[in-house]
């Protein structure tokens, strides 16, 4: 592919219909499509566009970021899941929720959520707050799968 081509696909990303960008998830990834946020979505192809035409992480970033996540966890991987599941994200990650049209963006804090410059003790009153309706602010948010972990 081109890099004009590549690009102009790219660029297309964010005004291709969900149901499309699922489908290039599949031919892409070679799998479903997770149940995350519409922005999710778009960001991982993005960046699998990219990692095809160009190649993805060298070998040894691969192992030195292995490494660290092993120093994080012991390499127990227990407890990775425990940390994906259960634990906020790291502070300054920004969440991107769109809801009826509008992009919502969250930033985490040391010591809660950030949203429209007010503080929040946790996403389900950010949530809430957005639809109006009681959420689990996690699956709001894409962080946590819809369906319970057996």
């Amino acid at each position: 592919m081109s890099s004009g081509r590549r690009v102009a696909r790219l660029a297309a990303l964010k005004t291709t219909s969900t149901p499309e960008l699922k489908a290039q998830w599949r031919d892409l990834f070679d799998s479903e499509p997770p149940s995350f946020n519409r922005r999710y979505l778009e960001s991982r192809l993005a960046y699998r566009i990219q990692e095809l035409a160009y190649g993805g992480l060298k070998p040894e970033m691969v192992r030195r970021l292995e490494r660290l996540g092993e120093e994080l966890d012991g390499g127990d991987k227990k407890k990775r899941g425990i940390r994906l599941d259960r634990e906020r994200p790291i502070s300054g990650t920004r969440l991107l929720r769109e809801w009826q049209g509008v992009e919502h963006v969250v930033t985490v804090t040391a010591d809660g959520f950030d949203w429209q410059g007010r503080p929040y003790k946790s996403l389900s009153a950010i949530a809430r707050a957005i639809t109006g309706t009681r959420w689990n602010g996690w699956v709001f948010f894409g962080l946590k799968n819809r369906r319970a972990r057996t």
